[in-house]
């Protein structure tokens, strides 16, 4: 299960199409969520079984979105439990931190794991990618991790708020 299986899971609805391949989300797709903010679901281009050239467009797309949109509250990034970050995922938390974005980090498929691998890979991509607390563990399989991510995009969306309000 990826990011789209991950989105609808989160909003217990079926917004975002899912597919058994990784890749097939193609676009920026924009989802509003209780009338309040939206999520937005980016090509995932770490897994994607599409050519080099597609996903080095996805790359650029994305890299721009998140550079120039300006009402982002910050970034919810997926990385495998299984794996841990990729090359990518490192190259997508520089970015962020460098445009001093928020981010939220998930581990996916928390259930694939035990609980000592599990503990161990948040200790080891907290200190890797230098976050303040170690990423969620979440599993669409099991529903651990679903409350606490809700709550951590809510934290994000509401600081970004505190901080629009006072930018006027």
């Amino acid at each position: 299960m990826g990011k789209s299986s991950l989105l609808n899971w989160v909003l217990r609805r079926k917004l975002a199409r899912v597919a058994k391949a990784p890749g097939k989300t193609r676009t920026l797709n924009f989802y509003l969520v209780n009338g309040s903010f939206y999520l937005v679901d980016l090509p995932g281009y770490g897994y994607a079984k599409v050519g080099k050239q597609l996903r080095e467009e996805w790359g650029r797309e994305v890299g721009l979105y998140l550079a120039e949109e300006r009402r982002l509250a910050g970034v919810v990034t997926l990385i495998d439990i299984r794996h841990g970050p990729t090359a990518l995922d490192r190259d997508l938390q520089e970015l962020l931190l460098g445009g001093e974005m928020s981010r939220l980090v998930v581990l996916t498929k928390a259930d694939k794991v035990g609980r000592a691998h599990r503990a161990k890979m948040q200790r080891e991509v907290q200190t890797g990618l230098g976050l303040p607390r170690p990423p969620l563990a979440v599993s669409v399989q099991t529903g651990e991790g679903r409350r606490e991510l809700l709550q951590g995009i809510d934290e994000l969306v509401a600081e970004w708020r505190d901080e629009d309000q006072q930018g006027e």
